[in-house]
């Protein structure tokens, strides 16, 4: 318990951290594996879409990595105190997930693509937690920024919920509501950016994959998730 409260209870925007007005760090302009600018602006024609899938360390690199990706980004969104430090997200009092924004063009990469890296790359069945992280921070989620984004996330919801039922696995609780909705995404310290391009030997805890996902059907033979390269020993 911390403040009273489980790092399993969501806190209310009433007892939430008060945070601050703006940025209380700076961050780099540019991404460290692509090059492109962290806070936009964006080129024409491209979109972006949140993701919570645990520690966001791991899950900024299994976004990167995918061609059509224009640029990701470590950061806190969900929640209710504005511009939070990674020491306040993790009391889970903020209201916040660790989440990566993910900026796109669609006419290279498709959105059933995202959704699969998103699926098959960590556990959407286990509230508040990833592994040993525990806590809201480390809840599953998508917040799109389009109506059609929204539409695509809530049906790959259904069909993989279907697929891990085939396969004896329990329910989804990834939230996934429109970003609009939920609040800003607020940029995690520079160190974050990027992390394991910067610590190759550094924590990730992804790349578990329950049952595959299809957006054609209910499973496979075998996963096919998104690979992440290898780290030596």
């Amino acid at each position: 318990m911390l403040f009273g409260r489980s790092k399993h209870e969501l806190v209310t925007a009433q007892d939430a951290l008060p945070g601050r007005p703006q940025r209380p760090f700076d961050i780099a302009p540019q991404h460290v594996v692509l090059g492109t600018p962290l806070e936009g602006p964006w080129p024409e024609g491209h979109e972006v879409i949140t993701f919570g899938m645990g520690c966001f360390w791991g899950a900024e690199r299994i976004f990167w990595e995918i061609p059509g990706v224009h640029v990701t980004a470590a950061g806190y969104q969900g929640g209710h105190t504005p511009h939070p430090t990674y020491e306040e997200t993790c009391t889970a009092q903020t209201g916040h997930t660790e989440a990566v924004l993910v900026v796109y063009d669609p006419a290279a990469v498709d959105l059933e693509v995202l959704l699969k890296a998103f699926w098959e790359n960590h556990d959407p069945t286990t509230p508040n937690r990833q592994g040993n992280d525990v806590g809201t921070q480390y809840r599953s989620a998508i917040y799109p920024t389009t109506d059609s984004q929204l539409a695509a996330a809530e049906d790959s919801r259904s069909r993989y919920q279907q697929a891990l039922k085939e396969a004896g696995f329990g329910e989804i609780s990834t939230e996934i509501r429109p970003a609009a909705e939920v609040g800003p995404f607020y940029y995690a310290e520079d160190y974050h950016q990027g992390y394991l391009a910067k610590n190759p030997r550094g924590y990730c805890n992804h790349g578990f994959c329950q049952v595959p996902y299809n957006p054609a059907a209910h499973g496979q033979d075998a996963p096919t998730k998104v690979e992440l390269p290898d780290i030596p020993a």
